[in-house]
């Protein structure tokens, strides 16, 4: 009789895997730049949470110094004057409502005006067939390498003619209509739209106009709402101009009252509480606006496809 011997198979160790150096050095910078980039928010929000006192005895505290929402409080208009001058803060406040209902209706008008006529641009572009129509696009697309300081002077000379000065129609009427990225932007989604859905309706009868509204808007809804996005953070942002165009409260945006907010020095210096409150406050709504649509902002300037 044979005995069987059995053997045991040697038990295989798994290959240990090699640190990520790579993943990690990419990591690394990565939260780097982050921390960076917060950075500057901390610190508005640090100094808008501090009193005045407290900030010019100990300016390199990392914490709020003398914890207090009294800048909060003077950029809202929250404070009597008697009070603001006891804390640091200018005695002639800020109105910050008006302000805020400038820049709301400035913003929303250069946005909507210029999604419309700047869709309406690109799908001639892209779609339509004329005479001239690419020199034309390039002459239009040369725009973007104008500085937009060079058209200040000009801008500003037909809007007085226009006698728009101090208005919010003048602060919005230079980018209020279309900008070459805007048209160029939209036409690169356009052309990416293929042509038998639009055959389709014209078979059904359909004319360019009813093509438009009824077919090609509804499909570039995620550009659509990127590019107002970005609009309406960049004329929300906007200081130069409308610091040339507006001379009273009643067309004066934020970013321009947080300068002349800034300008209303105290006797014992400049209220940073305040102002950082204030600027906090007027760039929260932008934060929230950019945090919302990041991801269809991200996919759309991808132009991977039609949703």
């Amino acid at each position: 009789m044979t005995a069987v011997t059995t053997t045991t198979p040697a038990r295989v160790r798994p290959a240990r895997r090699a640190f990520p150096f790579g993943r990690a050095v990419a990591w690394t910078v990565m939260g780097l730049i982050v921390l960076v980039t917060l950075l500057p928010f901390y610190w508005i929000l640090r100094t808008a949470l501090s009193s005045n006192a407290g900030l010019g005895a100990d300016p390199t505290d990392p914490l709020p110094v003398g914890l207090t929402l009294g800048g909060f409080e003077r950029a809202l208009g929250l404070q009597s004057a008697e009070e603001a001058i006891a804390q640091g803060g200018a005695g002639g406040g800020l109105d910050f409502w008006r302000y805020l209902l400038n820049s709301v209706l400035v913003s929303t008008l250069i946005t909507g005006c210029q999604i419309f006529f700047s869709a309406m641009a690109a799908y001639a572009f892209a779609r339509l067939r004329w005479r001239g129509r690419d020199a034309v696009f390039g002459l239009f697309l040369a725009g973007m390498m104008v500085p937009a300081i060079f058209t200040l002077l000009p801008n500003f000379v037909l809007v007085k003619q226009l006698h728009l000065v101090d208005t919010l129609l003048g602060i919005a009427l230079p980018t209020m209509f279309m900008t070459p990225f805007a048209v160029f932007f939209l036409r690169q989604f356009f052309l990416n739209i293929p042509r038998e859905v639009e055959e389709a309706a014209l078979l059904d009868g359909a004319g360019k106009v009813r093509i438009f509204f009824r077919v090609v808007l509804p499909m570039a809804s995620t550009p659509l709402v990127t590019l107002g996005v970005l609009t309406y953070i960049t004329s929300w942002n906007d200081y130069f101009w409308p610091l040339m165009v507006s001379y009273s409260d009643s067309s004066r945006v934020l970013t321009v009252a947080l300068a002349i907010f800034r300008a209303q020095t105290p006797a014992t210096g400049v209220d940073w509480s305040g102002l950082m409150a204030a600027t906090l406050i007027a760039a929260l709504p932008m934060l929230v606006l950019f945090a919302c649509f990041a991801r269809r902002i991200v996919s759309s300037i991808g132009f991977t496809g039609i949703k």
